[in-house]
C-alpha cells in the first residue's frame, strides 16, 4: 500500500480540480451575468474542453493514487473521455432548449458539470467509499435536474420519483457494501479480491453480490429495476435525459465492472449467472415495451433499458475481449442516443413540445438534414449496417460466441430484429407520413448543428473505420485488474 498522500495525488486528479473549479466559476457567473446565457456557454464549453484535455494528457498511464483509493489507468481515462464527450453534447443541445423553456442557464451548466464530477470519479474509484461518493455526486444532481422544468408537473414528478427510488436502490447498494466489508475487512476493492481468493463461497457473500447487483442494476435501469427510467426520461429536460441515458449509464457500468471484475474475481461464477439472466430479461423487456410507445421519449427509454441488456453481455463473458467489445458499444451508443435525443430537443419549439411520433410526419420534407440525421441514428441504434451501431453489435456478440455464451447471443439476436420494428416506424414516420403538424419549422441554431453534426460524423466514421475505436477499447480493458481471471466458460 502507497505510504501516504502526496502532493502528486493532487496533479493526477488535475482533470476533476479542473472541472469542478470550472462549475464554481459557472456558478459565480450565474449570478454575475445572468442573462449572459453565450458566456455561460462559452465557460461550460470551455471547461470541458481543458478538462478532456488534462484527462488525455494522462493517456498510457497505469498509477494508483491517494493511498489506493483512485486508479490513473485507460480503463478510467477511456471512460472519463466518454463522460466529458456526453456533457459537452448535452452542453451544446442544451442552449436552445434553455431559451425556448425560459431556463436559467448558469445553475444548469453547473449541474451537468457537477454530474460529470461525479461521474469520473465512479471510472476511476478503487475503494467502495470513494465509488459511492461520486456516485451520489452524480445522482444529486440529476435529482435537481430531472426536476428543472420547474411549472412542468410531469418533470416535479420525474424528480420525486428518481429521488425516492433512487434513495431506496441506494440503501440496498449500502447493505450490499456493507455486507463485503464485514466479510473481508476492507472498503478496498484489491484487499477484498485477496481476502476472497480461495475462500469458500458462503451465504452471506451470495447475498451481498445480489444486493450490489440490485443497487447497480437500478443505475443502469436493468430490468427488473427499470421502473423508474421511463417516467423520468419523459418528464425530464430533453437534454437531461439524453445526458442521464448515456453519460450516467457509461458511468455505472465503469462502476459495476470495478467492482466486480476487480473486486469480486472469486465469485465470478455467481455474478455472471445473476447478470446473465439480467441481461436476457432487460433486452427482452426493453424491446417489447418499446414496441408500442407514442411517445418518443418514452420509446428512446425502453430503447435505453434494452441497450443496457446488450452491454450486460460484455459482463456475463468478463474476458478482456469481453470488456473491451463493451467498451466500443458503449463509444458508439454515445453518439446515436445522444443524436436522437438532439433530435427530439430540436423538434421543442415555442408553440409544440415535439416528442410524440406524430410530431415527424414529413420531416423529412421539412428538414432534409434533421430527417437524414435521425435515419442515421434510428439504423444504429438498430444495428443495421454500415453505421457504428452494427460494428458495436458485431464486436459484442463475437465476444460472446468466442466466450460460448450462444444462447445469450440467440436473445440478443432476437431481439435486435424486434427493435427494428420501433426504430423503422420513426423512419415510416419521417419519410412517409406527410401530415403537417402543428408548430413553427424547425430551425437549428449553431450550437444545435454543431451538436447533431458531432453526432452524425461519429455514428457514420465509426461505422465505416471503428479500429481506432477497438484499439483504444482494447488498451482500456487490458488495464482493468482481475480481467485476466475472469474467464467465462466455454
Amino acid at each position: 500500500m502507497p505510504a501516504g498522500f502526496s502532493a502528486l495525488d493532487f496533479y493526477f486528479i488535475l482533470p476533476e480540480i479542473l472541472l469542478t473549479c470550472g462549475a464554481l466559476v459557472l456558478l459565480m457567473l450565474s449570478v454575475i451575468v445572468p442573462k449572459q446565457d453565450g458566456v455561460l456557454l462559452g465557460v461550460a464549453l470551455t471547461t470541458i474542453a481543458v478538462t478532456l484535455l488534462a484527462v488525455c494528457s494522462f493517456a498510457g498511464l497505469d498509477e494508483t493514487i491517494s493511498r489506493g483509493l483512485l486508479a490513473i489507468d485507460g480503463f478510467a481515462t477511456f471512460f472519463k473521455v466518454v463522460v466529458l464527450l456526453s456533457a459537452a453534447i448535452t452542453v451544446l443541445m442544451s442552449a436552445p432548449y434553455l431559451r425556448v423553456e425560459g431556463l436559467k442557464a448558469g445553475e444548469y451548466y453547473f449541474l451537468i458539470l457537477c454530474a460529470t464530477v461525479g461521474m469520473m470519479f465512479m471510472s476511476s474509484g478503487l475503494e467502495l467509499i470513494t465509488l459511492f461518493i461520486g456516485l451520489e455526486t452524480m445522482a444529486m444532481s440529476f435529482y435537481v435536474l430531472a426536476g428543472y422544468l420547474k411549472p412542468n408537473p410531469r418533470s416535479n414528478e420525474a424528480a420525486v420519483k428518481y429521488f425516492l427510488l433512487g434513495a431506496f436502490s441506494l440503501g440496498i447498494l449500502l447493505y450490499g457494501m456493507s455486507l463485503l466489508y464485514g466479510a473481508t475487512g476492507t472498503t478496498r476493492l484489491a484487499g477484498i479480491a485477496e481476502a476472497l481468493a480461495g475462500q469458500e463461497t458462503s451465504a452471506v457473500l451470495v447475498l451481498a453480490v445480489i444486493m450490489v447487483g440490485a443497487g447497480m442494476g437500478f443505475k443502469i435501469a436493468a430490468v427488473p429495476f427499470h421502473m423508474w427510467a421511463p417516467d423520468v426520461y419523459e418528464g425530464a429536460p430533453t437534454p437531461v435525459t439524453a445526458f442521464l441515458s448515456v453519460g450516467s449509464k457509461a458511468a455505472s457500468f465503469a462502476m459495476l465492472l470495478r467492482i466486480f471484475v476487480e473486486g469480486l474475481p472469486a465469485l465470478g461464477d455467481e455474478w455472471r449467472t445473476m447478470f446473465w439472466v439480467l441481461a436476457a430479461i432487460t433486452m427482452t423487456v426493453g424491446n417489447i415495451a418499446a414496441l408500442t410507445q407514442s411517445n418518443l421519449k418514452r420509446m428512446l427509454a425502453y430503447s435505453s433499458i434494452a441497450h443496457a441488456g446488450y452491454l450486460l453481455i460484455g459482463v456475463v463473458v468478463g474476458t478482456e475481449r469481453g470488456v473491451a467489445a463493451m467498451l466500443v458499444y458503449l463509444g458508439v451508443y454515445l453518439f446515436m442516443q445522444l443524436g436522437a435525443f438532439a433530435i427530439v430537443t430540436a423538434m421543442r419549439r415555442s408553440d409544440i413540445i415535439g416528442d410524440e411520433l406524430k410530431d415527424l410526419n414529413g420531416l423529412f420534407k421539412r428538414s432534409p438534414a434533421v430527417g437524414f440525421a435521425m435515419l442515421c441514428f434510428m439504423l444504429s441504434l438498430g444495428g443495421i449496417p454500415p453505421t457504428a451501431g452494427f460494428m458495436g453489435k458485431m464486436w459484442l456478440f463475437g465476444a460472446a460466441i468466442d466466450a460460448g455464451q450462444i444462447w445469450l447471443v440467440v436473445i440478443a439476436v432476437v431481439n435486435s430484429a424486434i427493435s427494428a420494428y420501433y426504430y423503422l416506424r420513426v423512419v415510416v414516420f419521417m419519410w412517409i407520413n406527410e401530415d403537417e403538424p402543428a408548430g413553427s419549422p424547425i430551425t437549428l441554431g449553431p450550437a444545435m448543428a454543431v451538436a447533431l453534426g458531432i453526432a452524425v460524423l461519429g455514428t457514420l466514421a465509426l461505422g465505416v473505420y471503428p479500429q481506432a475505436l477497438f484499439s483504444e477499447a482494447q488498451s482500456a480493458a487490458a488495464t482493468l485488474d482481475g480481467i485476466s481471471s475472469a474467464v467465462s466458460p466455454r
